[in-house]
Order: C-alpha cells, then structure tokens, then sequence
C-alpha cells in the first residue's frame, strides 16, 4: 500500500483553485455594480481567501 493520493485527492487542490478564481472574478464584478450587491460581492472575495488559504495548507 503506497502514501499516494487517490485521483480525487491530486485533483482538489486544483478544482479549488479554479473556484478561487471564479470567486475573485464574481467577487469583483459585483462589488463594482454597486450597493445592491455589494456585500454579496465582499462575502465572495472572503471565501475565496478561505479557501484559497485552505489549499496553501493542503499543499504543505
């Protein structure tokens, strides 16, 4: 039995990454539209951090 990740566990960091993008990219544009969305668009950015903080740790 090797250490190995299975097909899912080397793919994760990458998904996520992916979703980290299309947080920032959402996050920006809807904070840009303005106050309606605003806090939706803040809330975006910060789970894109999370989870952006969440794949540095899966990497280490």
């Amino acid at each position: 039995m090797g250490s190995g990740l299975t097909a899912i566990g080397q793919a994760a960091p990458a998904i996520a990454m992916v979703a980290v993008f299309a947080l920032v990219i959402g996050g920006i544009t809807l904070v840009r539209r303005g106050a309606q969305n605003r806090q939706k668009g803040i809330l975006m950015l910060v789970c894109a951090a999370v989870v952006l903080a969440n794949v540095l740790i899966w990497t280490i």
